[in-house]
């Protein structure tokens, strides 16, 4: 993985020579090739889809809920039990 600002100084040295070359590219090429340029520059990040992201959110809502609902059992289990309330007298 690339630093973020070495990453940036490429992207910016192949978009100025995209943009400065010598032959002028249509518009709809020059808007394909930076496509493929700001791919190339992401796909050398860590990052993650927003459908994967959203899915690992849901994991973890419902792996919390699940966790405090354990430690409320736990708790709950202490109080009830002899040698708990032996060791807080």
């Amino acid at each position: 993985m690339l630093p973020p600002k070495a990453l940036l100084d490429a992207l910016s040295h192949q978009a100025s020579r995209l943009f400065n070359s010598d032959s002028p590219l249509p518009r709809s090429e020059l808007e394909a090739q930076f496509k493929l340029l700001l791919q190339s520059g992401f796909s050398k990040l860590d990052l993650v889809s927003r459908d994967e992201f959203d899915s690992q959110m849901v994991v973890l809502a419902r792996t919390r809920a699940r966790l405090e609902a354990l430690e409320a059992k736990v708790a709950e289990m202490e109080a009830r039990s002899p040698e708990a309330a032996a060791t807080h007298e």
